[in-house]
């Protein structure tokens, strides 16, 4: 098949230049030379993406055909679109396309080779195709590349745009999924974030059809070979808390739990940069200084092409693309063990969760369904206080299939592995956010570090009476008072008050699960209405 007819086979004639597989320094200079971006110093690439910085969740499709439709939790995140609309705006793609120089990267998506899904990613903008090369699993032998057959392809064009009025989309934006023709469109914006995320939301369509648990998590490895994946929405710590210098990273964003073990989705990471830390976050904060990585929305002196990392005047979602190579500590083939230890986190702005706590079995899944974080005030446009943020499976907006599905395989592996789930908080101790401080990243490290090595197996716990978890007496590294977030508080009154709003915040949101789980799982969560 020529290069001709691969593209033909996507619907694309008559395109201009194509580039195929080209390496990171020739996209770089393909992105310098069409002024794509801003090349700062060190070496990275500083790009703009308009007016969207962020993910759109309300222009994002999937179609609704036979082979997959009963499959599928339709709903405000799985929207429906129909195969004639998709094959409308697929029109309006293909003619957009025509004349234009078009960039491709054929990769891969999972790097367990029992479970990879070979991907084909065709973009107009040479950036975005280098972040396609840091994101996914490359090929290195080029004789190889000649042979790759695609079995998804991801078409992305964001100067293109769709009518909501003919192809009944929200917005002129559009990420359409069709999982009978593996085929992704994304077009009317620039956020690099949304290909990354699409694979991400086909490979949690497709690989629990193979039981394997597709995870929204970061992963690593310690010194005797231990893996511990990492649970958590954004702003939680989970790229930041699993990179750490004493463990080796597998991954920082999305993994599959097989029969065989863990591994990784993807090659790269896609880190949140805004106030990165040298001292907090050192092997993330030297991306920043690195040939190739992609900074999306950083700010970056017109003169002296310096970062500031600091400035969220753009967005405060600015993010970072790299290689995993770019991290010393990195594993090389993506792959580790069945983990001992599970951790999830959340930045609970409210100030009342314990900063480490070991679940049951039950209490693991209850807290997998439940997804909690929280918004903190001045975050988003109304919010003046802490906001109870739950996201189903720590990644609601990536999942496809109902999550009870997902539930189901993370408890039959937790059973089958003796894993040890541990729900750790990252966020407030001492008051909620606006009065008490964030918990230091130190402790966090210290107490995520005892579990992990086993010095919290022996240790006294105490049953906390509101959020029904069992919190360590005791921990290497960190004050006993730190433990018991009621101590930290000037008024223990005030803190009853805002755990039992809490605890009835994760009650009302359970209540969507009480028809589909069972009473172990409905009974480990925390109890509204609870004396402390």
């Amino acid at each position: 098949m020529t290069v001709d007819d691969r593209l033909e086979a996507l619907g694309i004639a008559n395109a201009g230049s194509v580039y195929w597989n080209l390496s990171t320094a020739a996209l770089f200079e393909e992105a310098v030379a069409r002024r794509e971006g801003t090349v700062a110093v060190d070496g990275p690439i500083v790009c703009r993406t308009g007016s969207r910085t962020g993910r759109s969740p309300r222009d994002r499709f999937v179609v609704d055909e036979a082979s997959s439709s009963a499959n599928i939790n339709w709903g405000d995140v799985n929207r429906p679109i129909t195969s004639d609309r998709f094959e409308a705006v697929h029109r309006v793609v293909i003619e957009h396309l025509r004349g234009k120089d078009l960039f491709v990267q054929d990769c891969y998506a999972g790097a367990d080779s029992a479970y990879r899904l070979p991907i084909r990613v065709v973009t107009e903008c040479a950036w975005h195709s280098l972040f396609a090369r840091h994101m996914f699993i490359t090929e290195t032998d080029r004789a190889k590349l000649g042979d790759h057959r695609p079995e998804l392809t991801v078409i992305n064009v964001a100067s293109c745009e769709a009518d909501p009025d003919v192809h009944g989309t929200d917005s002129e934006a559009f990420i359409l999924l069709d999982f009978s023709k593996r085929l992704v469109l994304i077009g009317g914006t620039s956020y690099a974030g949304e290909i990354k995320k699409s694979v991400f939301s086909v490979m949690n369509y497709l690989l629990p059809l193979r039981n394997v648990m597709p995870m929204h998590c970061s992963a690593n490895v310690g010194p005797g070979g231990d893996t511990a994946v990492f649970f958590g929405l954004s702003g939680t710590g989970k790229t930041t808390l699993s990179s750490d210098p004493d463990r080796r990273l597998i991954g920082d964003d999305e993994h599959g739990w097989s029969d065989r073990g863990v591994f990784n989705f993807e090659g790269g990471c896609y880190a949140k940069m805004i106030r990165l830390s040298a001292d907090a976050e050192p092997q993330i904060y030297a991306t920043t200084r690195r040939f190739g990585t992609v900074l999306e929305n950083v700010t970056v002196d017109p003169i002296t092409r310096r970062l500031d990392l600091d400035d969220d005047s753009v967005t405060e979602n600015t993010r970072g693309a790299y290689p995993l190579s770019a991290i010393d500590t990195f594993v090389a083939s993506g792959q580790g063990d069945h983990p001992p230890h599970l951790i999830m986190l959340t930045a609970d702005a409210f100030g009342v969760l314990p900063p480490i706590s070991r679940l049951t079995s039950a209490g693991a899944m209850y807290h997998f369904l439940s997804g909690y974080t929280a918004k903190v005030a001045g975050t988003e446009r109304g919010v003046t206080e802490p906001t109870a943020t739950f996201s189903t499976c720590f990644g609601a907006p990536f999942m496809v299939w109902p999550p009870t599905t997902y539930a189901s395989l993370l408890g039959e592996r937790i059973a089958a592995h003796g894993t040890t789930a541990w729900l750790v908080n990252t966020g407030w101790t001492g008051g909620p956010f606006g009065v008490g401080h964030r918990m230091p990243i130190a402790h966090t490290r210290a107490l995520i570090a005892a579990a992990l090595g086993g010095e919290l197996d022996d240790v006294e716990y105490e049953s906390d009476p509101v959020f029904n978890v069992e919190v360590p007496v005791t921990c290497p590294g960190v004050p006993a008072e730190v433990l018991r977030p009621r101590q930290t508080w000037a008024d223990p009154a005030d803190y009853d008050a805002q755990a039992g709003k809490l605890a009835a915040m994760f009650t009302r949101n359970f209540e969507a699960f009480a028809g589909t789980t069972t009473p172990e799982v409905l009974a480990a969560g925390p109890r509204a209405g609870a004396s402390v």
